[in-house]
């Protein structure tokens, strides 16, 4: 009996509950809804276990590494751990993803082009940081200053 693959979903789902608690994904976002839900997903996953159980497509496989506990015939204790960490993965995902999604959709809104990133035909350099990443570019693909001096202090344009 081995505890290897208990473990491993152990230290899965802990890395799950830190991202969660850094970013306020799911769990530490509202717990009450995040109950809810993580419950519903864990009892669908359960009940799709069991039917699978039942129609003989679902077995329990030999592994070195599981703990041999069963919580009924052909599930194993690990299944249930894994399905708690598949439904927890879910959600952090999918929230932050739509986090994310929000974010860039504001930021196009509101015509916002991040350090770096410029829009097609917007006429911004990549040229690096600096005053020079914001400014027009000439034709030969270097910043054009409107101060009429270079970042040297010479003459805008006649670089070598």
């Amino acid at each position: 009996m081995s505890w290897a693959y208990l473990a491993c979903l152990l230290f899965s789902l802990a890395g799950m509950a830190i991202l969660d608690l850094r970013h306020r994904l799911f769990w530490f976002a509202d717990a009450r809804r995040a109950a809810i839900v993580h419950g519903l997903g864990l009892a669908a996953f359960l009940a799709w276990d069991g039917l699978g159980i039942l129609t003989g497509i679902f077995h329990r496989g030999d592994s070195p590494y599981m703990t041999g506990i069963d919580l009924a015939p052909e599930l194993p204790l690990e299944e249930l751990f894994f399905l708690v960490f598949l439904c927890w993965l879910t959600m952090n995902l999918y929230t932050g993803g739509a986090r994310i999604l929000r974010a860039r959709a504001g930021r196009a809104r509101a015509g916002i082009v991040r350090p770096g990133r410029a829009r097609a035909g917007s006429g911004i350099s990549h040229a690096g940081p600096g005053p020079a990443a914001t400014e027009p570019a000439d034709h030969s693909g270097r910043a054009a200053h409107r101060t009429g001096t270079d970042v040297d202090g010479g003459p805008a344009g006649e670089r070598p």
